[in-house]
């Protein structure tokens, strides 16, 4: 969550004072998300296409909006590969909402997580060390690829365990973004000129 001890200056990313605004809005896309899988006993496929899909479309849009404020230049191979797994869920979302069937949700849905998870651990070992994201960006994409795995096996069970699989890494996922984000909150207003005065 925070920068080493002695990371160098030169290379650090300069995120922006508000970066917590779009990693709070992740974590409560992903903890809404969650909770409504946990207390939905009975979806239908259209139900659950619609939670999820909205939930994968809410992650993507939040990812684009985060480029800029993350300090990675949008026109940098990290920056575009940001943007790309955001656009990726957006597309995402949209073909599950749209075509709501288990075996939809089970291949696309697990697609888009994957490739949204890699991208992000991508970004978290290219950006050790001098992003405050990168370790949030390591364990966020280890659990998108393990949910992204997991999904495939729980097609044949239908709505009810597809939306227990995704909401079980949106959970775990929410309270990794919810910490982060509290954290980079606390540190913007310990770094701002009245915190001084």
């Amino acid at each position: 969550m925070t920068l080493p001890a002695a990371p160098d200056a030169s290379t650090a990313l300069p995120a922006a004072a508000d970066l917590w605004k779009p990693v709070l809005m992740r974590a409560a896309a992903a903890l809404g998300f969650g909770a409504l899988t946990v207390f939905w006993a009975a979806p239908s496929e259209s139900g659950m296409g619609w939670a999820g899909g909205l939930y994968l479309l809410a992650t993507g849009v939040v990812l684009i909006w985060s480029v800029k404020k993350t300090g990675l230049p949008g026109t940098s191979p990290a920056g575009k590969i940001l943007a790309a797994a955001g656009a990726v869920l957006i597309g995402t979302g949209a073909a599950v909402a749209f075509i709501p069937a288990d075996l939809v949700f089970g291949i696309i849905a697990a697609l888009g997580l994957g490739l949204a998870g890699a991208a992000e651990l991508y970004l978290g070992f290219s950006t050790k060390g001098r992003s405050v994201l990168a370790r949030d960006w390591i364990t966020s994409g280890v659990i998108g690829l393990a949910t992204a795995a997991a999904l495939p096996f729980f097609i044949d069970l239908g709505p009810h365990a597809l939306l227990g699989v995704a909401g079980g890494g949106a959970i775990v996922s929410g309270v990794l973004w919810t910490l982060a984000g509290l954290t980079l909150r606390h540190d913007a207003r310990a770094d701002s000129p009245e915190a001084v005065n």
